[in-house]
């Protein structure tokens, strides 16, 4: 007697038609457990396409809430979700796409202190994470817990793709032994992406996921897939298991993911400044400097009074426009640009007092001046 009711057999009937996949493939999936580290660009069409598919146990982390900014790629939600917990609004159109799947929330942080308990209770891990910090947390959590981590990653215009699995090759540190120095690579809410792109990068993410839990094909192991949408080509590199790997080497260092060697470090403590307060001194006529470091295009679309205006990678060239005399804001979209670059100034040698304007236009728009977009 089947395992499957009536309905299930209509639902996956293309699957049962396929030699490679048929019941016992898809039987495989309905006893899956896969975690998806992040409902974001990436985790939301993996998320659609490992329910639709009949994984039959999904965890869903994030700690986020859906922002209308997020709508442009994050194909898991619509309008009437903005504010809502992203593990609330998913799991509502993760059930209503697929009823006979258990949904698992996780609403919280991916962190040193969850991650290997969260791993160890799932088969495979989805990396969807937009941080490097949640990266080599993943990539060490699944290397401790003996785990595949199907990776995606995606910049702008271009992404990739790999199944690391230290039992059988090469693991993300391998390939990135250590993190970028903080500040050195943007996220893409400061250097943007093109909406689909996180569609096709997740979208492979699942296709290998369904691959390792069925058992078929030749999987991302020990190979870099990449994808340049603007050209439309995908290249491929091979990667090899790193004898010296700090974590899946001959003679590992890292034993813990508590270990926050090789983690990104945060920067230098920043004196930062309220909106609503940065407003007070403007309007008693205080002496400031605001600058905004935000590039070109992005003042085309929103403007603060007051400011004066040098993209990020000139702001150190071009510091002798600043009074050190004064206190300065710096400010940006959201706060993160602005924090490298006090860094930047303070490591050339700028003098004078240095503020971070918290949450920069985003924030301004939301308690000072609402007429200011966001975007």
């Amino acid at each position: 007697m089947s395992v499957f009711n009536p309905e299930e057999h209509a639902r996956y009937a293309r699957h049962f038609m396929l030699p490679e996949v048929g019941e016992a493939g898809q039987l495989a999936l309905k006893r899956a457990r896969v975690l998806l580290v992040g409902l974001g660009g990436l985790g939301s069409p993996a998320a659609l396409y490992l329910a639709a598919a009949g994984v039959g146990r999904i965890g869903l982390v994030d700690f986020d809430a859906v922002d209308p900014s997020n709508l442009q790629r994050q194909i898991l939600y619509g309008a009437r979700d903005t504010g809502r917990r992203k593990t609330d609004a998913a799991r509502e159109r993760l059930a209503d796409l697929n009823p006979h799947i258990e949904l698992v929330p996780h609403d919280t942080r991916f962190s040193a202190a969850n991650a290997l308990d969260l791993v160890r209770d799932y088969d495979v891990v989805v990396d969807g994470a937009d941080n490097f910090t949640a990266r080599y947390l993943v990539n060490d959590a699944c290397v401790l817990a003996n785990k595949p981590n199907v990776h995606g990653a995606i910049f702008r215009f271009e992404g990739h793709v790999s199944v690391f699995w230290a039992a059988r090759g090469a693991c993300y540190r391998c390939l990135y032994p250590q993190p970028p120095p903080p500040g050195a690579a943007p996220s893409c809410a400061e250097a943007g992406v093109l909406g689909v792109l996180p569609g096709i990068v997740g979208a492979i993410q699942a296709a290998e996921t369904i691959k390792l839990i069925i058992g078929i094909g030749d999987p991302l192991v020990n190979r870099l897939l990449l994808f340049d949408a603007l050209d439309m080509r995908f290249r491929e590199m091979h990667l090899a298991k790193d004898p010296r790997c700090p974590i899946c080497g001959e003679n590992p260092t890292i034993r813990d993911v508590r270990e926050i060697s090789g983690v990104c470090e945060p920067m230098n403590a920043i004196e930062q400044i309220e909106p609503l307060e940065l407003k007070r001194r403007l309007d008693q006529g205080e002496p400031l400097n605001v600058l905004d470091v935000r590039e070109p295009h992005e003042l085309a679309i929103a403007r603060l009074p007051h400011t004066h205006a040098i993209p990020m990678g000139a702001c150190v060239a071009r510091m002798r426009e600043l009074e050190p005399a004064r206190p300065t804001v710096v400010f940006c979209r959201s706060g993160g640009r602005s924090a490298r670059v006090i860094e930047q100034l303070r490591a050339a040698g700028f003098t004078g007092t240095l503020y971070n304007l918290k949450g920069g236009t985003l924030a301004w728009s939301d308690t000072v001046d609402p007429s200011v977009p966001k975007y």
